[in-house]
């Protein structure tokens, strides 16, 4: 199965749905095969009283509280219907992620075939039954949490009747250090839970998502953008357009690379097997009747006589007819 890959929009369209339908063809024109949104009732994820993280107040200031710049960069849930069905129309696949339990609701009633939970509901008990409750294949994002949380968030899920579950590593820094993206995680969490791995990435570049492809992701989602330079929270660890191309055209390719895990020859190397391998040929000029030896006797190409993984059998044969320099020697 060819690796997902999910071009994380957000909330980069800056509560615009003209802008979020433009970054839904800039997503399907660079390859990607998702294109994800975020869906919320501000009022319902953030209280007044909640601060902006650094990131934030470094891309966006610090005068305005985080529920006003939640408002700012969301649009209603009609804006979402009407997104949903642009995405439709162009071919690509919408999701959004919901951040509480109406946007749940709502999103339920546009029959998405896949649903993100995002890692800052994790530890969202509520939230988690109402998700596993649509019983659709789930990505759960891994970011800020330890084992044990993933576990109980899994415990929750399987309870509700969810069953098909992959887990997301992902670091929730904006962006994150090159040194804390740590994609050997990925590994661990296969190993503790025997589920699906992807990566949900928020390091500048590409380097990681190449790398997570090496290592055996089957999703990959990355933050994109039609302009690093737009205001906003997630502009800056986000790539443009013509990178995220870039991404995808790499990840594919490293998806060819991996091959099938076996060692065989391959069709586009057969050929190449006598030219450059080699064959036993006379060093010298060999009489009839002289003994093969090591001395007038070596190997070179092409290799479509004897192999020299013959070379002890045929030293101290008899040469049946005469040979000249370089003529490959025939028993």
């Amino acid at each position: 199965m060819s690796i997902l890959i999910i071009a994380e929009a957000g909330v980069n369209h800056n509560g615009s749905l003209e802008l979020a339908k433009k970054m839904a063809l800039a997503a399907k024109n660079a390859g990607a095969d998702i294109v994800k949104y975020q869906t919320a009732v501000p009022e319902q994820v953030v209280s007044k009283f909640a601060e902006k993280a650094a990131y934030q107040k470094q891309a966006t200031g610090a005068g305005e509280s985080q529920l006003e710049m939640v408002r700012r960069i969301h649009f209603g849930f009609e804006a979402h219907r009407e997104l949903k069905e642009y995405c439709d129309s162009i071919g690509i696949q919408y999701l959004s992620t919901p951040f509480d339990l109406d946007s749940i609701a709502f999103l339920k009633t546009l029959d998405m075939p896949l649903w993100k939970i995002p890692s800052g509901e994790i530890t969202n008990l509520p939230y988690l039954e109402q998700v596993a409750a649509v019983k659709k294949p789930v990505l759960l994002s891994t970011g800020m949490s330890n084992l044990a949380e993933i576990e109980d968030a899994l415990t929750v899920l399987e309870d509700g009747g969810c069953e098909d579950v992959t887990l997301l590593h992902c670091n929730t820094e904006y962006p994150t250090p090159m040194e804390d993206a740590n994609l050997l995680a990925m590994q661990d969490l296969y190993q503790q839970f025997a589920l699906p791995v992807g990566f949900s990435d928020h390091t500048l570049g590409i380097e990681a998502d190449i790398a997570a492809a090496a290592l055996g992701a089957c999703v990959i989602e990355k933050h994109f953008t039609l302009d690093k330079t737009m205001d906003g929270p997630d502009h800056k660890a986000s790539l443009e357009p013509d990178e995220l191309a870039a991404m995808v055209r790499a990840v594919r390719n490293v998806e060819k690379a991996l091959g099938d895990g076996h060692k065989h020859v391959t069709d586009s190397e057969a050929k190449n097997k006598p030219i450059a391998r080699k064959s036993i040929v006379a060093r010298r000029p060999i009489a009839a009747g002289e003994t093969f030896t090591a001395e007038n006797l070596t190997t070179k190409r092409p290799g479509d006589g004897i192999s020299p993984m013959r070379w002890h059998e045929v030293l101290g044969r008899k040469a049946k007819r005469a040979f000249g320099e370089d003529e490959k020697i025939e028993l």
